[in-house]
């Protein structure tokens, strides 16, 4: 079968490569329908490897070079042990995380930072392919009422989910979304969903402004030409938002969040970065503000997937480009080198 394979850092090629094995009695095997291209695709594709591994993985043995992809819908094609509610022939999406299941967090249901967690397409052989191997614990059977291209934007809204979850945003709180891009798109939907009264996002590329302000925000800044922080001020009473969820991963962005968060509010961090952060710790004691991490999701994609069949979170907005796997390599390339505003990509196997 063809899989679209990373082999290092600008290597990424499209090769022949045997079927999945049977699945062993924690594993599935789908037929991919559609996968998207995740920001960490991307950052692996330009300058990795950040998340794969160059030495076997503890809890898989995979190792480059290995198909990216973990954003994906299909069909069940085999399974390792017997699932309630999925049969062989159903239409699903899965949450790509490999965990141990024994360790101190999966025991208590934090599976997605068991220490030895990893994801589909970077633990393990992803979904840029025609078949792949996927936790059989992350099956999501999929409703009529949800297509499979927006199935495989379920992921990347889990995110989203998970981040206003952490940030405990509630019906008429005024939040700031730093970076407008996928997972910032997110985030919004996800606000929207929990009673937010006020959205404000921070984003500099136009494209992606206008485009939210279509689906709703109250104001769609430009921080090169805007200060930001004064605006959202004025905008919310001279209080501050509730709560800033960082969606980039910059460390410059994530210590100006902190300054601007209303006394008592919340920061939460979404993006992956690198790189150390300096806080004025007076800034935190005494206005009691909150700093937090969040990583993924954690039993948030049947959620979304709830949400989208009962049409109260539609995702159409978020996908911005359908192409197929055997121009992976070329759409790669183009994105890496890209600064408009586009938003998700999805691949699939099958043509278009």
């Amino acid at each position: 079968m063809k899989a679209l394979r990373w082999h290092g850092a600008r290597d990424l090629r499209l090769d022949e490569v045997p079927e999945p094995p049977e699945p062993g009695p924690h594993e599935a095997v789908v037929e991919v329908s559609w996968c998207g291209v995740c920001g960490t695709d991307l950052h692996e594709y330009r300058e990795g490897p950040h998340m794969i591994r160059e030495s076997p993985h503890p809890l898989t043995g995979a190792r480059p070079p290995l198909a990216l992809g973990h954003e994906l819908s299909g069909t069940v094609v085999a399974l390792g042990a017997p699932v309630a509610g999925v049969e062989v022939g159903d239409r699903v999406t899965a949450d790509p995380v490999w965990r141990c299941g024994t360790c101190f967090w999966c025991v208590r249901g934090d599976y997605h930072i068991c220490p030895r967690s990893g994801s589909v397409g970077l633990a393990s052989p992803g979904a840029f392919a025609e078949r792949v191997t996927v936790p059989i614990a992350g099956l999501t059977r999929l409703p009529d009422q949800v297509t499979d291209e927006m199935a495989a934007l379920a992921e990347p809204l889990a995110v989203g989910l998970h981040a206003v979850t952490r940030a405990g945003v509630g019906p008429g709180d005024h939040v700031l979304v730093v970076g407008g891009g996928p997972i910032g798109f997110a985030v919004v939907l996800a606000a929207r969903l929990a009673g937010a009264a006020g959205l404000y996002v921070s984003e500099p590329l136009k494209e992606r402004r206008e485009r939210l302000l279509e689906i709703g925000v109250t104001e769609a800044f430009d921080p090169r030409e805007t200060d930001v922080r004064r605006e959202v001020f004025v905008r919310t009473g001279r209080v501050g938002p509730d709560a800033v969820i960082d969606a980039t991963g910059v460390p410059a962005l994530a210590r100006d969040a902190v300054a601007t968060v209303r006394r008592g509010g919340r920061v939460v961090l979404a993006g992956v970065g690198h790189g150390d952060v300096s806080f004025d710790l007076g800034q935190l004691v005494f206005y009691e503000r909150t700093v937090l991490g969040t990583l993924g999701y954690r039993h948030d994609i049947p959620r979304v997937v709830d949400l989208m069949s009962t049409g109260r979170l539609d995702a159409s907005p978020l996908l911005t480009g359908r192409f197929a796997l055997s121009d992976g390599v070329e759409v790669f390339a183009d994105l890496a080198g890209r600064t408009g505003g586009g938003l998700k990509v999805l691949l699939t196997p099958k043509g278009l």
